[in-house]
């Protein structure tokens, strides 16, 4: 079972950039899919973005799609978020997720997952702060 440790997390400018990073401790990493998902006080965890296990197929929520990317380099155990032009509303927790392995082709290009229920290891968190 993998262990999850994201980092990067802290306090921002609005406009300004921050990039998460998420270390995983998995050999399998690279069968993965991974996702980002954040969650405010009293509020449930939302969809951020998610990778396939090739990186190839990426996908977005509508609240950051054009300012947030997910990417991964699977040689060093690693899922990235860099997030651009970060406004007030990002301010929550971040999570990363692990949805279970893969073996196919078609699902190491493509499966990136949405929902939450479709990934069995989360890490800790890491707080992102946007002042005005």
């Amino acid at each position: 079972q993998g262990r999850l440790v994201e980092s990067g997390g802290g306090l921002v400018q609005a406009g300004n950039s921050l990039t998460l990073s998420c270390k995983v401790s998995d050999r399998s990493f690279s069968s993965h899919p991974m996702g980002w998902f954040r969650q405010g006080p009293g509020k449930e965890r939302e969809f951020v973005a998610a990778i396939s296990p090739s990186g190839l197929r990426e996908i977005y929520s509508d609240s950051v799609k054009g300012r947030f990317t997910i990417s991964r380099e699977n040689i060093k155990n690693l899922l990235y978020l860099q997030m651009n032009n970060l406004n007030l509303e990002d301010t929550v927790v971040y999570f990363c997720a692990a949805s279970r392995s893969f073996t196919t082709i078609t699902e190491l290009l493509n499966t990136a997952p949405k929902a939450p229920s479709e990934y069995a290891y989360w890490g800790q968190g890491t707080q992102v702060t946007v002042s005005s």
